[in-house]
């Protein structure tokens, strides 16, 4: 049973490195057979192609023979003692299960020097309709997301896609954790020029390395689960994030540069997070939109805005400031909030009109975009198969998740387990 389930989880892996390894050389064809612009010279293609894992663990399940007496607090354990396979019951904490959920066969996962016992929970229901479908309807509830690096984490808005206004939400606190990383980031700076040497093949400040790791992870699933409870509450079908693909740091010192570069970093992990959250909780479809001028046109009128800070003269437009005004309508508002308001509105504009936009762009391009606002349909959950769900079900780091497609759907998380309140602790 062991040897099968270890056997399983290699044809997995393998079958998704081989996966990704076909698409990257569909994207380097597409790009070698694309031909450049007149005048200039063609740019490489420089995305680099997937690799096998260089170390590989995985927790093989329990299948059915190798447990048995799962109690409320107790479970019976087929394990190898070392020199012959005998029953071992282990104690467990319990949690009450919702019903309509099953348990599924548990794991043992090791975390450092202790053991986990990893039991998934599954419940089958019907998927969802995808979004083409979804924004058919005039009552449908559509949550934007605007994440940005600083004061607000982000900002989120949901609206209908007749165009009501319902509910905004500003999350988290981006001063303190970008000045708490930036802090860790001097230290580190300091600590090497200190010592003007760094060993090879040797962790530097692997604490403050740990720290800082471990805060960014932190904050990125306090955000993403106060995103997808926000959508839940005010009973949003789709969110919707900036594909923002093509991010580059600012040349500066070394904590500030690697501070840019870690908020970047975050994002993606808030989109990752809130993608698999917002599937599991509500059943949620997720995708993205271009971000060109998404935070320079008004939601009104599209026209471009005045962007400014208080006390400031309200004229050109300041990068990263709080407010703006558009000119030809009047509008106030603050300037996140109404980026995240035009985010929602590309979505609808791109499914209503697929034909007016331009093929989506991939990562490189994405900042670049079209003549015309928005991307082509690409981001788009298609319902063709399940959700790599691999966390939820199996307890250890295996893939990330994949968008909401199709067919039936599992769910192993509830809205309950989910932080309500985004709390900051740095020490």
């Amino acid at each position: 049973m062991f040897r099968r389930a270890a056997i399983n989880a290699a044809l997995g892996s393998a079958r998704a490195f081989f996966s990704s390894l076909k698409t990257w050389r569909a994207r380097k064809e597409k790009h070698e057979a694309k031909p450049g612009k007149k005048g200039k010279q063609k740019q490489p293609f420089r995305e680099r192609p997937p690799v096998p894992p260089r170390t590989w663990n995985k927790s093989a399940s329990f299948y059915a023979g190798l447990w048995k007496e799962r109690a409320e607090h107790s479970i019976m354990l087929r394990v190898w003692t070392g020199s012959c396979w005998s029953w071992l019951k282990i104690g467990a904490l319990s949690r009450d299960i919702p019903e309509g959920y099953a348990l599924g066969s548990p794991q043992l996962v090791r975390k450092g020097n202790r053991w986990w016992l990893h039991t998934p929970i599954e419940k089958t229901l019907e998927a969802p309709a995808n979004v083409v479908e979804q924004i058919a309807s005039k009552e449908t509830r559509v949550c934007a997301v605007d994440l940005n690096l600083d004061k607000h984490l982000a900002v989120c808005s949901v609206q209908t896609v007749d165009g009501t206004i319902l509910a905004t939400s500003f999350i988290g606190n981006g001063t303190a954790v970008s000045g708490c990383r930036k802090q860790l980031l001097g230290r580190i700076a300091r600590n090497r020029s200190q010592t003007g040497i760094i060993a090879e093949n040797e962790q530097d400040n692997a604490d403050l390395w740990a720290k800082i790791r471990h805060v960014d992870e932190q904050i990125a699933h306090l955000v993403s689960a106060r995103i997808v409870q926000f959508a839940i509450e005010h009973e949003a079908s789709i969110l919707v994030f900036e594909h923002l693909g093509n991010l580059r740091p600012e040349k500066g010192t070394y904590s500030r540069r690697s501070n840019r570069k870690r908020a970047y970093w975050m994002k993606g992990r808030i989109f990752k997070y809130a993608k698999y959250k917002a599937w599991n909780a509500g059943g949620l479809i997720t995708c993205r939109v271009n971000p060109r001028n998404t935070s320079r046109q008004c939601h009104r009128c599209h026209a471009p805005v005045i962007r400014y800070n208080e006390g400031e003269p309200v004229e050109g437009y300041t990068p990263g400031a709080a407010l703006c005004l558009c000119p030809q309508c009047q509008m106030r508002d603050h300037a996140d909030r109404n980026a995240s308001l035009r985010i929602g509105q590309r979505l609808i504009e791109r499914s209503q009109e697929p034909l007016k936009e331009k093929p989506h762009a991939r990562s490189r391009c994405a900042m670049r975009g079209s003549k015309d606002p928005g991307v082509g349909i690409s981001q788009d959950a298609e319902r063709e198969g399940q959700p790599s769900l691999a966390q939820a079900r199996q307890g250890d780091h295996a893939n990330g998740p994949g968008t909401a497609q199709g067919g039936l759907r599992r769910m192993g998380a509830r809205l309950s387990d989910m932080a309500t309140t985004l709390r900051l602790h740095f020490e």
